[in-house]
C-alpha cells in the first residue's frame, strides 16, 4: 500500500473537501482518502498494483481542481 499526498489549489468551501474524496474514493485500489482543507491537501493510500498517483491527480484535474504536487511514500 502506498500513500500519495497532493497539494490542491482552487478550494474554496468544505463542498469541495468532500467533491474530491468522494471522487476519488471511487477509484479502484483506494482505500482511504481523506482532504485536508487548511492545508489544501488531500491524503490517500492506494494499490499500487490498481492505480497510482498521477491517476488520481487526473481525477481531482477533472472535477475542475488544479493540483501543485504529487508525493508518493511507500
Amino acid at each position: 500500500m502506498k500513500q500519495a499526498i497532493l497539494k490542491l489549489d482552487g478550494l474554496t468551501c468544505p463542498s469541495c473537501m468532500q467533491k474530491i474524496e468522494h471522487a476519488v474514493a471511487g477509484v479502484a485500489g483506494v482505500q482511504d482518502v481523506k482532504v485536508l482543507f487548511n492545508a489544501a491537501k488531500m491524503k490517500a493510500h492506494f494499490d499500487a498494483e490498481q492505480t497510482d498517483a498521477d491517476h488520481l491527480a487526473n481525477v481531482i484535474q477533472g472535477l475542475g481542481y488544479t493540483v501543485e504536487s504529487v508525493n508518493v511514500k511507500d
